[in-house]
């Protein structure tokens, strides 16, 4: 199990952002969450499979066709024990 702890920078609010990783995140069967952040971009951790985290990772580089991504910075971390996968508000 792995864990990382995303940062994403971009036109990435109110353009369907969060629900395209919930969306992604359960396909690839993965637990955690995601939410808004105050600066404007979206935070995101993602536990699972190593190879499904870093094909989330690379998800949500692209983002929906709305989106605009900038910047997707992120940290392994120890991997926290989640219920599925939730949007945060």
């Amino acid at each position: 199990m792995q864990q990382a702890h995303l940062f994403i920078s971009g036109s990435v609010q109110g353009v369907g952002y969060r629900q395209f990783v919930k969306n992604n995140a359960q396909k690839l069967r993965l637990a955690g969450w995601v939410r808004n952040s105050e600066d404007g971009g979206v935070e995101a951790v993602f536990c699972g499979e190593k190879e499904k985290v870093e094909e989330m990772i690379e998800l949500c580089k692209k983002g929906p066709m709305l989106s605009i991504v900038n910047h997707v910075g992120f940290e392994w971390e120890e991997p926290e024990k989640f219920e599925g996968f939730m949007i945060k508000d």
